[in-house]
């Protein structure tokens, strides 16, 4: 399949170049701030994920059910995307504007379109929104603030992230929604050897 090069261009490559722009007029300080945040903040996601479940413990068998299937409902948001990315075909703008980045950029046939970062912290952020409103208050903005990274350290273009984060949340909801039918299941745990995986001491 052809790179999406040109069009992906046309569509927001303006508006990349001034976001990148931007990036290198700033502070050093706040530019390596964001660089570890897009590189390394999915472990927040991950954190986030593990206390929703450990909060849920003490909950009714629906939140549990939710909380327990946040993990599989990421994998699965990182799979679809990264089947659309493999479709697509489309470079990095860095590749293709050889612009001036914050992060090195990716070589050829590191497929920008969707971003996996973004599908990956809205899926997660999706999922313990449906489990715990309080600590979606910080997964949410996260996930926004994760997508926005991307662009500001130049491995991707606005569409790409935009398009992320609907992949991730698209994926997640169905699936976390879902997960409430195995509640019955939990309850039965509840009576097994995985007690401690489904309720509080």
């Amino acid at each position: 399949m052809m790179p999406l090069a040109s069009p992906a261009t046309s569509l927001d490559g303006d508006l990349y170049t001034w976001i990148t722009g931007v990036a290198q007029h700033t502070p050093a300080v706040l530019d390596s701030a964001v660089q570890v945040w897009s590189d390394f903040g999915l472990g927040l996601f991950a954190l986030l994920m593990l206390a929703a479940w450990w909060r849920s413990r003490a909950g009714d068998p629906v939140r549990i059910a939710t909380a327990l299937c946040a993990p599989p409902a990421v994998v699965a948001a990182y799979a679809v995307n990264d089947l659309l990315k493999t479709a697509v075909h489309e470079q990095r703008p860095c590749q293709t504007l050889h612009t001036v980045t914050v992060e090195a950029c990716p070589p050829l046939g590191d497929w920008s379109f969707p971003s996996n970062h973004a599908a990956i912290a809205a899926a997660a952020a999706v999922a313990i929104l449906l489990t715990d409103r309080r600590l979606a208050a910080l997964a949410v903005p996260a996930a926004l603030l994760m997508a926005a990274s991307r662009v500001w350290i130049g491995v991707h273009y606005p569409h790409d992230v935009l398009i992320g984060l609907a992949v991730g949340a698209a994926v997640s909801w169905p699936l976390t929604v879902g997960a409430r039918r195995c509640a019955p299941v939990v309850v039965r745990l509840r009576d097994s050897r995985l007690r401690p995986l489904v309720a509080a001491r």
